[in-house]
């Protein structure tokens, strides 16, 4: 095979790009604007009106983007490709001599470049974008929380207290939701901002609506002296609302991967389990393989159907092959976890399972 560039990649390059971009800004605008209208039920809590929704919204846009990627190269490119069918191109590209690997290949490495576009603002916009996004709408509807980790992680105001965790985390636990937080400070002041004590705590976890804190270690500050006290665990009264806490907690897929591996590090570090991040730190590693595998060996399953079938048939082609490929990888990726297979390796394998699939079907009909 001649793997020279010609004016027919370029074609099905073209073709098959534009057809991705106009899918990806649909998809990504109806989210987006759904998104909107959920988050204009909350207009009037606190200081939150129609320009922080506007703004919040526009903030998640870079995650959203990021997320649908993957479904619109599949359906854009079957779309791209039905054009190419439907204008009889396809048919003589084909009678030309040009094979459909070669054709799959041409849609598949025109799309690469911005996959790793999207890749690069997945890890670097969106995870900064989204934190900005719920600090948005958390200060505007609390007067209590404020989240931002360049300030050192999740800072909460509590009365006269101020709460500082350098991480946290949530999770179901008998089908009630735990929240956790590591690395917690207390700040005590009176009235007038002097400062009463500081607790210094390993953990505190709220469960059975009550806060808990383990390996305490705290100083009260008097007129003339300092006195510490350590205790194992103790009972902290505090009116800090979990819940709001909860929705200041970065959920491990808008994390970039340099935060994922560093969360990853601390829960091990303390014996805590880590799958909800190691999962998606390999989600997010194999990304940009796993969205052009998808694309290039999907590609030539439909080309009968692109004969014959409209634009309705290659949408539902794409959504079915989308729908089957994120069952398959989330069904292998759970089963990994809770039999301890290496979860990297449970990533990958739906891709490398389609590879071989695509293999036999290229030497079944070249």
């Amino acid at each position: 095979m001649n793997w020279r560039i010609k004016q027919v990649d370029r074609l099905v390059a073209y073709t098959t790009v534009s057809a991705v971009l106009a899918t990806w800004l649909l998809l990504v605008g109806v989210d987006a604007a759904r998104a909107f209208v959920t988050e204009a039920v909350d207009i009037g809590k606190g200081n939150y009106g129609i320009g922080s929704v506007i703004l919040q919204t526009l903030l998640t846009v870079p995650r959203r983007g990021y997320e649908w990627f993957g479904n619109s190269a599949l359906i854009g490119s079957l779309l791209g490709m039905g054009t190419l069918a439907g204008s009889g191109e396809l048919t003589a590209l084909r009678a030309a001599g040009m094979s459909k690997l070669r054709i799959c290949l041409s849609a598949g490495l025109s799309l690469a470049l911005v996959t790793f576009l999207v890749a690069a603002m997945g890890e670097f916009v969106a995870p900064a974008a989204e934190q900005q996004a719920q600090s948005l709408a958390l200060q505007a509807k609390s007067n209590n929380i404020a989240i931002g980790r360049r300030s050192g992680g999740i800072w909460a105001r509590d009365g006269d207290s101020f709460i500082n965790a350098k991480q946290g985390t949530t999770s179901q636990v008998e089908g009630l939701r735990e929240v956790r937080l590591g690395d917690v400070r207390v700040f005590e002041f009176t009235p007038k901002g002097q400062l009463l004590s500081i607790a210094i705590a390993e953990t505190a976890v709220h469960r059975s609506g009550a806060w808990t804190m383990e390996k305490v270690r705290k100083t009260e500050f008097g007129e003339a002296e300092a006195k510490s006290t350590t205790e194992a665990t103790t009972h902290w009264k505090s009116g800090l609302d979990p819940r709001m806490l909860a929705l200041s907690i970065v959920q491990p897929a808008y994390l970039s991967v340099s935060d994922l591996r560093k969360n990853i590090r601390y829960l091990k570090r303390n014996q805590q389990d880590a799958s909800g991040f190691e999962m998606a730190y390999w989600a997010r590693l194999f990304w940009p393989f796993n969205v052009l595998v998808l694309v290039v060996c999907a590609l030539p399953f439909a080309f009968g159907a692109l004969r014959s079938g409209g634009m309705g048939k290659r949408i539902f082609i794409g959504m079915v092959l989308a729908i089957a490929f994120d069952f398959l990888q989330r069904s292998l990726v759970n089963v990994g976890a809770v039999y301890g297979v290496n979860l990297a390796l449970s990533t990958v394998l739906p891709a490398l399972l389609l590879m071989a699939a695509a293999f036999w079907y290229f030497r079944r009909t070249s």
